[in-house]
């Protein structure tokens, strides 16, 4: 009988203990809109959209704050956000969908499809003493460096910018090192090559439509346009809010901002999750493959440049081997932050995918807001934002 009895708990201990957290974690996330609205309050933020995801259902998606402060709009759950950089998340998997098509390759010199990088040589005027790969490109570990900001930002084509940034000499030997800049930008251009499409069109064909992300684009039509939450800034006195620019914000649809691999896109948290689902569920969105499994393990893995492990993959943010980026979260866990304080997370041991959605720039304590969001999602302490 008591061999019974203690089988019996065994069995039943970790079902309860499963449940308990189930529970905490239920309380912890009715805490997020008082912890955002609480921010707001204090001028961390105008408005703030935050979702979360755990084993493929929405548990939690809030809107809290005002879209347009100044005429006391209301954030809404399908408001509007330039993302920055979480693009590259998006980029690298339409770009990856040609490597499993067999269109391009990870490995062979990327001047194979855009012969100027072959061209291209180290400040010494010497030639790197090998070729730029599309790894690279989608690492950082290229060697290009990050160029200087000019009023003709956003006026070109892709091709027309791809080929200013590839003028400048490598700051380094390709692979030997790491600088955050535009190799995506290159290797969206090298997509539009090799496809014979223009780099919207071809991320909307093989990602955003299959997922239904018909919230998503580069260039953002009147239907989305009305619904852009507004840009803030801290005001000069240090108190309170002012509004600010948008770089990717143009006066109407109809002038359109470059598309930009790298930083372009608008989109809404409904849709990011829909996107970071499929990444969790192995490139899979009901029933349809979007991208391989091999592709995703090989974003999704620390690099290396010059014997040294980063904490990128291909267009996405990784966890160091030793400490969780985001507290709570495992060391596999990845995803990528935006200029304006944008955010997403998944951590596939937990199944847990969040995102966060602002439009600030220079705003005091704007770090602190997504760091107590990540609090309450995971019970665990604070880091320094970055």
């Amino acid at each position: 009988m008591r061999v019974l009895w203690t089988i019996l708990i065994l069995w039943l201990v970790p079902s309860v203990l499963q449940e308990l957290r189930a529970d905490v974690r239920t309380e912890r996330l009715a805490e997020i809109p008082s912890t955002m609205e609480a921010a707001v309050a204090a001028g961390h933020a105008a408005g703030v959209v935050t979702l979360v995801m755990k084993d493929g259902k929405i548990v939690h998606h809030a809107a809290t704050g005002f879209a347009d402060r100044e005429e006391q709009t209301p954030m809404t759950k399908d408001s509007v956000f330039w993302i920055a950089s979480m693009t590259k998340s998006i980029s690298a998997t339409t770009v990856l969908a040609l490597v499993d098509d067999g269109k391009l390759s990870l490995d062979e010199p990327a001047s194979k499809w855009l012969p100027e990088l072959g061209q291209m040589k180290l400040a010494n005027s010497q030639p790197p003493s090998r070729p730029i790969t599309l790894r690279d490109l989608l690492s950082h570990t290229s060697g290009l460096a990050f160029p200087p900001r000019k009023p003709t930002d956003g006026a070109h084509s892709l091709k027309g910018y791809t080929l200013e940034l590839i003028k400048a000499p490598l700051a380094f030997e390709p692979g030997s090192n790491y600088e955050y800049g535009f190799g995506i930008t290159v290797a969206g251009r090298i997509a539009e090559i090799v496809s014979g499409k223009p780099f919207d069109v071809l991320m909307r064909e093989r990602v955003l439509d299959p997922l239904g992300m018909h919230d998503t684009s580069f260039h953002p039509d009147d239907r989305l346009r009305a619904r852009i939450a507004k840009t803030y800034k801290t005001a000069e006195d240090g108190h309170g809010l002012a509004r600010t620019h948008n770089p990717f914000f143009t006066s109407d649809a109809g002038d359109r901002h470059m598309t930009e691999p790298s930083g372009g896109l608008f989109s809404t948290a409904s849709d990011l999750a829909r996107f970071y689902q499929m990444i969790l569920d192995g490139g899979v969105c009901q029933g349809r493959r979007i991208v391989s499994e091999s592709a995703i393990v090989e974003m999704t893995r620390p690099h290396k440049a010059g014997g040294k492990t980063l904490s990128y993959g291909l267009g996405w943010q990784c966890s160091p081997s030793d400490k969780a980026t985001i507290p709570g979260f495992s060391t596999r866990a990845f995803g990528h932050g935006g200029a304006f304080a944008t955010h997403g997370w998944i951590d596939p041991e937990q199944r847990v995918v969040t995102v966060f959605l602002v439009q600030n720039v220079l705003v005091n304590g704007s770090g602190s807001v997504r760091n107590a969001f990540h609090e309450r999602v995971t019970g665990a302490g604070t880091v320094k934002a970055r």
